[in-house]
């Protein structure tokens, strides 16, 4: 079992701050994680992604406002994303999302924060790789309690985003 050493102190090693460098905290006691970093009997959180197709789920409300939303369909057969392939665009692309019924990209994605311009293509550059900050909604027991209740400035705000309205709110 690996032990981390806690230093502190100054340089000229008085006896207090020596006593303190020599305790220990076991690594089981660092985390979430309460098996070794390293050993073979981790045992994995059990979880279950959703598996309804396409066009057959609910909407999941965001974590907080402006919070990258969820994917709330299965994701199977539609990653990896690679420069030439984006499979999410061929339905939330704006110019398609409203005839299939998807939810269109935001505009906070067809804009670069870079050049400060809208884009010319589908999406930013930066926003392309939509998991990078996008995940799928996973069933999984909470490893600790959470109380927190997201506050929203307006109830359309569960499911939209204001992004490009509220990013330079209070910058002078």
């Amino acid at each position: 079992m690996g032990v981390l050493f806690v230093g502190c102190g100054d340089s000229k090693g008085d006896k207090q701050a020596g006593s303190a460098q020599t305790q220990g905290v076991d690594e089981t006691q660092l985390g979430l994680r309460t098996a070794p970093l390293e050993g073979e009997n981790v045992k994995l959180v059990d979880y279950s992604f959703e598996t309804k197709p396409v066009g057959e789920n609910e909407r999941i409300e965001r974590s907080f406002e402006n919070a990258p939303p969820l994917i709330s369909h299965t994701t199977e057969g539609m990653l990896p994303i690679t420069q030439q392939d984006n499979m999410c665009l061929s339905c939330h692309d704006r110019e398609v999302a409203e005839g299939v019924g998807a939810t269109p990209v935001p505009q906070s994605h067809i804009y670069d924060l870079r050049t400060m311009k809208k884009v010319a293509s589908s999406v930013a550059d930066a926003r392309y790789n939509c998991t990078q900050c996008h995940v799928p909604q996973a069933e999984a027991k909470p490893l600790v309690a959470n109380t927190f209740s997201p506050e929203f400035s307006d109830q359309s705000q569960k499911h939209q985003s204001n992004l490009l309205d509220v990013l330079n709110q209070g910058v002078k």
